[in-house]
């Protein structure tokens, strides 16, 4: 069976520290200036048994050298090693971490623009000997073919084709780097192009032509909706005016009907009455009701013009001769 130094050690020490409390229990009962002097090899004892000891936390391997030269890598936990002898050089972390670029580039249109590619990776478990001795400095290798595959791939797209196939960019990032990173032990989890920021005077030309569409969209859009209101403004005044008209044509009918009514009742009630007669009456009677009215309302805006009850003469002559008009063009 093959013991470990690292057990070798563990016994040796607690051999020492026994021997330890054993010179100084001796030493105190048969010399007592001895006792300082076992306390002191006490303490020695247990520097040596600290310096032994290494913890390793979780998501951690520890890399373990004896004189410089690799021995093996520790796993999460407690570990002895040889005192002098063994050294803990480094401990590598096995979590994921993220890596942000900012790469400056120019677009297929002479743009300038600056990318941020976001690189997330992590040791491969079983390749940890690799991403501790291989690579000097994994984030200068990543960041180098970062630039590398972003200024091989922007320069042959326009602005516009840079926001719309970021993702392509990304993905291309995350091909390059897994296939050329796998062989120093690293693994790549994502490539995110998480910005694009133009020139700011680009940015801003760009915000003022953007400006300007929707300006001439809201333009389009009102002058539509003035069309509309105006038609249908139209059509109201139309329907109202025809309905208007029908109204007082309506009216007319209606009082000429009453009249011709009024007429024949007062024909039969009074015997010998001409028509004119009693067209003459009620123009009179309208007259004054009309009269009643207007002095009725003390906040009329009605103006009066002088005249006598003599015009209603004039009045009915008029009538008169329009009915007698109307007969004609009838006949």
């Amino acid at each position: 069976m093959t013991i470990s130094s690292g057990t070798v050690w563990i016994i040796l020490s607690v051999i020492a520290l026994l021997l330890a409390v054993g010179v100084i229990i001796g030493a105190a009962v048969f010399w007592p200036a001895g006792a300082a002097m076992g306390g002191l090899l006490l303490l020695y004892v247990l520097a040596l048994a600290k310096a032994s000891l290494v913890i390793v936390q979780q998501q951690e391997v520890g890399v373990l050298q004896r004189w410089g030269k690799f021995v093996r890598l520790l796993e999460p936990g407690l570990h002895f090693m040889t005192p002098v002898m063994d050294r803990l050089s480094g401990r590598v972390s096995l979590r994921v971490r993220q890596l942000n670029v900012r790469v400056e580039t120019k677009t297929e249109d002479n743009v300038f623009a600056t990318i941020v590619v976001s690189v997330q990776y992590f040791v491969l478990p079983e390749r940890v000997y690799d991403a501790f001795y291989r690579l000097d400095s994994h984030d200068t290798q990543i960041t180098a073919f970062v630039f590398d595959v972003v200024r091989a791939r922007v320069p042959r797209m326009t602005l516009d084709s840079v926001f719309d196939k970021k993702d392509e960019i990304a993905d291309a990032v995350k091909a390059e780097l897994s296939q050329v990173m796998a062989d120093f032990g690293y693994g790549i989890l994502k490539a995110l192009v998480t910005d694009i920021e133009p020139d700011h005077k680009v940015k801003d030309a760009m915000n003022e032509i953007n400006a300007a569409q929707r300006l001439r969209v809201a333009a389009t859009e009102k002058g539509e909706a003035e069309r509309i209101l105006k038609v249908k403004q139209a059509e109201a005044e139309s329907q109202s005016k025809a309905l208007q008209g029908k109204g007082i044509a309506d009216q007319r009918r209606a009082i000429v009907e009453g009249l011709r009514e009024s007429v024949g009742e007062f024909q039969q009630s009074v015997k010998g009455a001409s028509a004119q007669e009693v067209l003459n009456l009620i123009l009179l009677t309208q007259y004054f009701d009309t009269l009643k009215e207007l002095g009725q309302n003390g906040h009329t805006n009605t103006i009066m013009l002088p005249h006598s009850p003599g015009a209603l003469g004039d009045l009915a002559a008029q009538i008169r001769d329009a009915v007698i008009a109307g007969n004609a063009v009838g006949d």
